[in-house]
């Protein structure tokens, strides 16, 4: 295990990005966490590095972008962010923008939190601007980049998604079925825990994608 490495964050505030920031606390290979936000997030822990930021004017903080690996779980929703446009800008444009600059300032590695279902080709808006955030990452100069597609997350959230909520308790009534069990809800620790552990993977591919299915198997720990 390498030691020292320092960890840079998009969506620390949201369900899967506060339990990666547990996850990243609690590893020792991690001595520094940079959380890149809007507005503070009051987390408080000698690891912790917390970086206020316009997302608008991300060259401000490019000197803060360095690091070994950029974590995002960033992302909103179309009734937070008042419109798609809007949804578009802060899970595309901001996404891409941040990663495309962690790329410049030599973050060898990044692992995004993508959607069951991504595809740029799709005619869903959500699925199809995910589709495409993913294929523009694929394109940008990491050593690797990691894409986990989860699906329903679950967990206790700030804000109020009972759509979400209501979906996660019809799936997992009826998980059995073979077609819905692909698209299982799965709990936001792990999905974090999976983010941490599938850096372990050995590949000698540049992109690694992993599934739903991957992602429980992941956050056991890495398959060798």
């Amino acid at each position: 295990m390498e030691y020292g490495k320092t960890a840079l964050v998009l969506g620390a505030t949201g369900l899967v990005g506060g339990f990666l920031v547990k996850e990243l606390i609690a590893n020792p290979a991690y001595t520094k966490i940079k959380i890149f936000t809007r507005r503070s997030t009051n987390l408080q822990h000698p690891k912790i590095e917390e970086v206020i930021m316009d997302f608008d004017h991300m060259e401000m903080v490019k000197e803060s972008v360095e690091g070994d690996v950029l974590f995002s779980a960033f992302g909103t929703t179309r009734n937070k962010a008042g419109s798609k446009e809007a949804q578009y800008k802060v899970d595309y444009t901001y996404q891409y923008n941040f990663a495309r600059l962690a790329a410049r300032q030599g973050v060898d590695h990044y692992v995004l939190v993508s959607s069951s279902g991504a595809d740029s080709s799709s005619s869903f808006f959500y699925l199809k601007m995910r589709g495409e955030l993913e294929d523009a990452v694929k394109q940008l100069p990491f050593e690797k980049v990691y894409i986990l597609q989860p699906s329903v997350l679950m967990g206790n959230r700030d804000e109020n998604r009972l759509g979400e909520e209501i979906g996660a308790k019809v799936f997992n009534a009826l998980s059995f079925i073979p077609a819905i069990e692909k698209r299982r809800p799965i709990h936001g620790k792990v999905v974090a825990k999976a983010m941490v552990n599938i850096l372990k993977m050995y590949t000698t591919d540049k992109v690694y994608v992993s599934t739903l299915n991957d992602l429980f198997d992941l956050a056991e720990g890495p398959k060798q």
